[in-house]
């Protein structure tokens, strides 16, 4: 059978992304065909700078520039450098020249320094394609897609509405059909029926509108938060909703944070990516870990097969 191709956004030079694709091209070669969207010259310099040589069976896709990567800084060219390679894997997916995308991490303070609009890779994909993108990360054990993502905290009340809602989960149950959903409240014992906040009714009304509609009970909840994440839930459950962002990931990286990976839902394109970031502290000093990377492959082509 033939290898899917996929192609590899390098992410942020001056982090641990190129590492972490150098470390993982022999294993990743035997699920996948790689196209790497960096030209030679800069792949080159950051072989030179990991004291080693790339290999000579990584087809790169040429994405033009050259500038001096800097380990571990915020700078405007390696942000840019990201977003062209970014643009360039969306670009050989779109025109079927690959299966999938495969996502290393941006910085998005550099992406900012570079006078760019987005607040990350999701956000990109959302303008872009005028869908709205569902983040999902996890691993095999447990899945959260998030309702809410990069926004302040204080926010997060307000952009909850039963049409929003309502459109989130109907567009998550078109990418995840029969799995059964748990719903997180968003207030501290799910608002202890008013108690502690009433936006839980608004959950309650859009979870009971979207199984009625789809004609069968998916979503589940709203599920005290506190809670949700307990063995008991997680035998029960594999993937859930959180209302904001730490909600779901800080209980998602605390059990499984080398090995989970982000995946963005109701797209036209296949894309998954790491599940961490740059980590400038450790650039180019050969300690990144490659296991989030290899499990974005492997669902990618999960995805590409299903």
């Amino acid at each position: 059978m033939n290898k899917p191709t996929i192609a590899i956004s390098v992410g942020d030079l001056n982090g641990i992304g190129i590492e972490v694709a150098l470390k993982a091209h022999a294993e990743i070669s035997k699920l996948c065909h790689p196209i790497y969207c960096i030209n030679r010259k800069l792949l080159t310099q950051a072989a030179k700078l990991l004291d080693t040589t790339a290999p000579n069976d990584m087809e790169l896709y040429e994405v033009a520039g050259n500038f001096n990567i800097e380990a571990g800084k915020i700078t405007q060219k390696s942000g840019r450098y990201s977003y062209d390679s970014f643009m360039t894997a969306i670009e050989l997916c779109k025109t079927k020249r690959a299966d999938a995308v495969v996502t290393l991490p941006i910085h998005k303070e550099a992406w900012m320094n570079a006078g760019l609009e987005y607040k990350g890779h999701t956000d990109l994909l959302r303008k872009y394609f005028d869908k709205e993108a569902i983040m999902m990360l996890g691993s095999p054990q447990m899945f959260i897609a998030l309702f809410s993502e990069h926004i302040p905290l204080k926010e997060v009340a307000s952009a909850l509405s039963y049409e929003k809602l309502k459109t989130f989960l109907l567009n998550l149950h078109n990418s995840i059909q029969k799995e059964k959903i748990a719903v997180l409240g968003l207030n501290p014992h799910a608002g202890d029926n008013g108690v502690l906040g009433n936006e839980e009714e608004i959950i309650i009304k859009a979870i009971e509108d979207v199984n009625r509609e789809i004609g069968f009970e998916q979503f589940i909840g709203p599920i005290v938060p506190d809670v949700a994440f307990t063995p008991y839930f997680r035998q029960n459950y594999n993937y859930f909703v959180a209302m904001y962002h730490d909600q779901g990931l800080a209980p998602l990286k605390a059990l499984y944070f080398d090995e989970s990976i982000n995946i963005s839902l109701n797209l036209p394109i296949v894309r998954t990516s790491v599940d961490h970031g740059t980590a400038f502290d450790i650039a180019y000093k050969k300690r990144a870990n490659t296991l989030s990377y290899i499990n974005a492959v492997k669902s990618a082509i999960e995805f590409i097969n299903n």
